[in-house]
C-alpha cells in the first residue's frame, strides 16, 4: 500500500501560479503510475493530468495543457502539478492518486490509492 498527502494548494488571483507536491509513503511511488484529479463543487472528479510509472509518458486534460506541467522525483517518493496562468475555473480540491501498473491511468476508476486533497481557488 501507499499513502498519499498533498500539500502546496491556497488562494491565488487569476494568472498566479502554484505548485502542488504528493508526497508518497510506504510503498515507493515508483512503483505506480501517478496522477491528479480535481473536483469543483457540484462536479464530476476529473482527471487533470498523469504520468507512467516511469515518468516517460504523460497525459494532459485539454482544459489544463500547455499551463500545467505533472513530474515526478522517484528518489524523494514526490509528484508535483506546476500549475501556471491559473483561471477562476481551475478552482477545485486537487486530488493526488496512484496506480498500482507502469502506464498512464487517465480515469478515477482506475486509481488504487488517494489523497485526502487540497483545495486551490482562483480568484478573478
Amino acid at each position: 500500500q501507499v499513502q498519499l498527502v498533498e500539500s502546496g494548494g491556497g488562494l491565488v488571483q487569476a494568472g498566479g501560479s502554484l505548485r502542488l507536491s504528493c508526497a508518497a509513503s510506504g510503498r515507493t511511488a515508483s512503483s505506480y503510475a501517478m496522477g491528479w484529479f480535481r473536483q469543483a463543487p457540484g462536479k464530476e472528479r476529473e482527471v487533470v493530468t498523469s504520468i507512467s510509472r516511469s515518468g516517460a509518458s504523460t497525459f494532459y486534460a485539454g482544459s489544463v495543457k500547455g499551463r500545467f506541467t505533472i513530474s515526478r522525483d522517484n528518489a524523494k517518493n514526490t509528484v508535483y502539478l506546476q500549475m501556471n496562468s491559473l483561471k477562476p475555473e481551475d478552482t477545485a480540491v486537487y486530488y493526488c492518486a496512484a496506480a498500482a501498473t507502469a502506464g498512464l491511468i487517465t480515469t478515477a476508476a482506475g486509481m488504487d490509492y488517494w489523497g485526502k486533497g487540497t483545495l486551490v481557488t482562483v480568484s478573478s
